[in-house]
């Protein structure tokens, strides 16, 4: 007698992981962030982007998207940080410490 195993004739359907949701939404913020809406979209993007990932952490490695959520709270950091150093350079130079000499350069010639 063979011991013959007949083939099961439905395969088992694949298993998708699903995208976190908010880990897309805080990747949109992020590039809209800097270039639509800069400041609102930032503070998007680091909000949904830790959702996101403490989503993900939660789920067991049903959600993925780990990667996005990085990125939108890259953007997002970024573009504050890069703001903030803005805003404390023409804090400066309104008060006078720093100068902008690029600033003063069509005023050289009333300086003579």
């Amino acid at each position: 007698m063979t011991d013959y195993q007949t083939p099961n004739p439905i395969p088992p359907p694949p298993t998708y992981m699903q995208t976190s949701t908010l880990a897309i939404v805080s990747l949109v913020a992020g590039i809209l962030g800097w270039t639509l809406i800069p400041t609102l979209g930032s503070i998007v993007a680091i909000i949904t982007g830790y959702m996101a990932k403490n989503e993900i952490r939660k789920s067991a490695g049903r959600i993925s998207g780990d990667g996005l959520a990085t990125a939108g709270l890259i953007l997002g950091w970024l573009n504050i940080a890069l703001a903030l150093i803005g805003i404390c350079i023409a804090a400066l130079a309104i008060a006078g410490v720093v100068t902008l000499p690029v600033c003063f350069l069509p005023f050289s010639n009333q300086l003579r």
